[in-house]
Parts: structure tokens; sequence; C-alpha cells
């Protein structure tokens, strides 16, 4: 049976915009965390060296030879096909669920599992080992006959299930007859048929996934792959705020050993508005629209001032960097950080990517709200921040720790700030703050061509990383 694979980075995202998970090629459930893609991994034996054995949720097949794994068609529904050496095998499907129910989207902190016998009389043995403090503590469980409780911190997690709760906590092997159902979610009992249920609820999520990627502007070369990119970068929304998540993870090392392994489970500002930028190539306004009622409240709470290069997926601007000294790392290269540090850097290209994006609201007519005189108003003053630190040092989109610099992509970007803002000035009729924008894109360019550029002699010459570099 599975069990002491070693981890690596072949991992299947699901996810509904809510809460995600990462699983391996032998279909375990690696990574997850609640109740928020930045909350606390109950999931978590990625970053556990080879230790498997907790922070995990897996199906080991008796006698297993070989694993494979495939989407269904359109969707981030995973399908896990395990083979034993004596002919028998499984299927188990995975998904978060989410769809529309009574007119609005059903995205709740929950995995649903479906376990089915596919060839022979397999036996299973059901590893389900949640954690809690970021892989600290082992929770508190109770059961009933249908369910079993899990108390992870502030938060209880519910598993129901039709397989026989008992071979589950005992970890028993037992035999596969008929189709198995997991249902891990809020601490509420689970209504109506179980089977039924979860097959609905497949079904629905199936749908909207489809029909989602029906709505794409997609071209016929490298569709699927263009495709498969579209959901996975949208599973990296989360849809309450419409914050957009850099990366699922935390603490999966730059390059090996090097102790660079830094938590992106947050809204970088740069980061959100190429992927903005990406999916709205594709048509995909959903993820734009909410992004911007993001950054709306981000210019607000900012109150003109400085804006942090990145804030929690609530917008909150305090994260600070601690360790988890209990987990070994990805393949045992620590340290396993939660919270970043960068917030408190300096870095001045994150006024123009805010613009940028910003400024389609006043130009779109797709879009569901548009732009008025008053986010114009307040866009300015993110223009001001702009103009006033785009010749100052910062951090850089590297976000160098220990030096600043006068960077020419940052110094690009306030002039991208100025420049977009007379446009929408022109759009909404504004001449008098058109004249002013321009006039002050104008002059950052010039200072960008003269002291950002070096010459190579007969080569031509080319932008230096910052002024004078």
């Amino acid at each position: 049976m599975a069990g002491s694979v070693t981890p690596d980075l072949e991992l299947w995202p699901i996810g509904n915009c809510q809460v995600s998970a990462l699983i391996d090629g032998e279909g375990a459930i690696a990574w997850a965390c609640v109740p928020r893609v930045d909350g606390d991994p109950v999931f978590c034996s990625l970053l556990n060296g080879d230790q498997r054995e907790s922070g995990i949720w897996r199906f080991e097949l008796v006698g297993q030879i070989s694993a494979h794994q495939e989407y269904i068609r359109n969707t981030p529904i995973l399908v896990t096909r395990l083979d034993a050496d004596d002919g028998s095998a499984v299927e188990i499907l995975d998904f978060c669920p989410r769809y529309e129910h009574k007119g609005r989207m059903y995205r709740p902190v929950a995995i649903s599992r479906i376990v089915r016998a596919v060839a022979g009389n397999p036996r299973i043995r059901v590893v389900l080992r949640p954690l809690h403090g970021y892989g600290a503590h082992v929770p508190e469980t109770t059961h009933g006959t249908n369910h079993i409780r899990y108390m992870v911190g502030p938060h209880t997690l519910r598993l129901s299930t039709d397989a026989p709760v008992g071979y589950i906590l005992e970890q028993r092997i037992f035999r596969v007859e008929g189709d198995l159902h997991f249902f891990l979610g809020p601490d509420e009992p689970f209504t109506g048929n179980l089977r039924e249920e979860i097959r609905r609820m497949e079904q629905a999520t199936r749908k909207y996934w489809q029909h989602w990627v029906r709505s794409l502007a997609t071209p016929f070369q490298w569709q699927e792959e263009v495709i498969r990119c579209a959901i996975t970068l949208k599973l990296c929304q989360h849809e309450e705020t419409g914050a957009i998540v850099a990366a699922l993870t935390t603490s999966i090392p730059e390059a090996p050993n090097s102790e660079r392994n830094w938590d992106y489970r947050y809204c970088w500002i740069r980061d959100s508005y190429y992927t903005v930028q990406a999916l709205n190539r594709l048509g995909a306004l959903d993820v734009l629209e909410k992004y911007l009622a993001y950054l709306r409240n981000i210019i607000d709470n900012a109150e003109g001032g400085q804006i942090q290069p990145l804030y929690s997926v609530m917008g909150e601007c305090e994260l600070d960097e601690t360790t988890a000294a209990w987990l070994a790392g990805y393949r045992g290269m620590g340290p396993v950080r939660r919270g970043n540090a960068a917030y408190k850097q300096i870095q001045h290209d994150c006024y123009g990517q805010i613009v940028l994006p910003t400024v389609q609201g006043f130009l779109d007519q797709r879009l569901l709200r548009m732009a008025d005189d008053r986010d114009f108003e307040s866009l300015e003053d993110v223009g001001e921040m702009a103009w006033a630190m785009h010749d100052q040092p910062d951090a850089g989109l590297w976000e160098f720790r220990t030096r600043q610099e006068v960077h020419t992509y940052s110094a690009v970007m306030s002039w991208a700030a100025c420049d977009r803002l007379a446009m929408a000035a022109d759009w909404l009729g504004k001449e008098d703050r058109a004249v002013l924008w321009r006039t002050r894109a104008d002059a950052i360019r010039a200072r960008v061509e003269s002291e950002a550029w070096v010459e190579n002699g007969e080569e031509g010459g080319h932008y230096g990383a910052s002024f004078e570099s």
C-alpha cells in the first residue's frame, strides 16, 4: 500500500474559491487549509518531510501497484484510479462543491470524496488524520453512527459518511462493496440522503465549471492547456472578498535547501494584476469585477496613504512572519513560514498595478458596476502616491530585504498610473485633471528615459534595473 511516498510537486488542486486542497499522485490530500486559503492547514503532510501518518487524508489500496489521475473535462473535479496486483481497483472522485443555490453561490468550507470499486474486490484503509495549529496538535474527536467530528482549534469539522465509522477511526482494512461517500465540512448534521446529495453536488459543480469554461474566449491552439490554467487561476480567488492569492501554499523552497521558503497565500497587488489581466483576455469578467471590489476596499482603507504590496484575503494589513519549527518542511527543507514580512516593505509599483485594472471600470461597458466620479476621486489618491514616490527608493519587484534602490520597474508603473488616470479623466470629461495627469506621466517618462537608460556603445542600449545602474 501507499504511505511512504516522498512528497513531490506533482499536485492536483481542487477548490471552490473559498477553500482548496492539493492532492498528490496517490490520491492523498496533502495540503488543505480552513476556513480559507490562508488559514490553518488541517492537512499539511506536504510540509512535513517524509512523515505521512498525520496531516493527511488518503485511501490505501491493499496491493496497490499503480495510480492514474485526470480531471473531468473543463472542471477541477479530480478522478484518481488506484490499481492493485490482484486486478482489483478503485476510483476516487474529489471535488469542493461550488454551484448556484437559491440565487447565491454555494461554496462551503468542505471537501467531497467518492470511492467506488471499479474492478475485482478491492480492500482499502482510510487514513483521515487532520491536525491543527500548523501541524502542532492532534484534534479531539467525537463520533456518531454516520459521522466523526474533529475539533481543529476554533473550528470543528464534521465528516459525514456511509463508510463504516469504526473502520475509519481504527484505520482498519475493509472491502469496498458499493460506492462510499465522504463529506468533510461544517459541523452541521447532513440533511437528506448522503449518497444522493453528494452525487447531486458533484453534478451541479460539474455543470457550474463547464458553463464557466464555455463563457471563456479561448483559441483553438493549446485550448486544453489554456482552459486548465484558467481554472487553476480562478481557484486562487477568494470569492467572498475578490482577493487573488499568489499561491495556494506556503514554504515551498525557491531552490533546494535555500531557506527561501515564503508564505504566498496572500494577495500581492502586483501578482493579482497579472492574474486578472490574463483572465480578462479570456473574457473572465467575473474574476475582474470581484477583484475591483477588493481594490476599492484597499484604497478606502489606505485613506490616501501608502499602499502595502500585499494583504490578506480579508484585507488585513499585519501579516507577521513566524515559523512552525515542528514541521520539517517540504522534503525536510524548512523552515515552514506563516505570514510574510514583505508586507512591511516599500514597493512603489503597486500604485500602477492598482490603477491599471481599476481604470477598466470606467471604460468597459460589459461590467455590471461601472466606475463613477467618486471612484475617480479615490483613484486619484493612489495616483498622488505614484507621483510622489516614482523616483524614491524601494525594495522593487524582487522584494529585496536588505537594500533599496530607485527601481525602473516601479518608476514605469508609476508612469502607468498617471497615464491611465489621464485616460480615465478624458473619458469622464474632466479636462483639467486629464492635463494634470498627462503632464505628470510625461515627466516620469522623461525621467526614466534619462536616468534608467544604459548605453552599450555600438550595440545600442537597454534600460537598467534601477536608475543609474
